[in-house]
């Protein structure tokens, strides 16, 4: 997808196709979740002391913002994230246009609620520990992706209610006959 062009209409990615680049984004995202927590962990062995701001709640908004700002300016500028470029998937608005950093930021910020605020509000109220809030989240993904079969072009709810699709960017082959006959497909006589 080039910036600034509106993308072709295709057809919607696959949801396994989805949940690989789920996969991948969740590494890279580990990786960017380490730097407050390194910086954090420094000024602690440097100073001796610890800031009130490194609280887990803090770590975790902090963190929340650094990921709104990498899924915003990636989704707004380049219509894929790093993941997404590995696994050619592009998101664009429901008519194919590129999408804008105000559609962008409502979809991280719906996203964020629907896959991960319910089921760990559930499980803060429930009072439940965290090896069960884990499993609880991870079940929650997969219902709430499957929930996505049910719609009439499987794209997941946030996209939905913020108008932008994930589309499949695979280069679509062409049937033989319109190619032509290539040295792999002729029969010697």
């Amino acid at each position: 997808m080039t910036p600034g062009r509106p993308a072709a209409i295709g057809p919607t990615a696959p949801l396994r196709r989805r949940f690989a680049s789920l996969g991948y984004e969740s590494l890279l995202l580990f990786g960017i979740g380490l730097i407050p927590a390194v910086v954090g962990t420094v000024f602690f062995a440097l100073t001796g002391q610890r800031h009130p701001w490194q609280s887990e709640t803090t770590v975790r908004i902090f963190a929340l913002v650094v990921y709104g700002v990498y899924f915003v300016w990636f989704w707004s500028s380049r219509g894929q994230t790093l993941a997404m470029q590995t696994w050619r998937i592009g998101l664009t608005t429901s008519d194919g246009a590129r999408v804008s950093q105000g559609r962008a930021l409502a979809r991280y910020m719906v996203a964020c609620v629907g896959w991960l605020a319910l089921p760990v509000g559930v499980a803060h109220f429930a009072g439940l520990s965290p090896w069960p809030t884990l499993a609880g989240v991870a079940a929650w993904i997969l219902a709430y992706a499957l929930l996505s079969l049910a719609e009439p072009d499987r794209q997941f709810w946030h996209d939905r209610l913020c108008g932008t699709r994930l589309v499949d960017l695979r280069e679509r082959r062409k049937p033989a006959v319109e190619r032509g006959p290539t040295a792999a497909t002729e029969r010697p006589r």
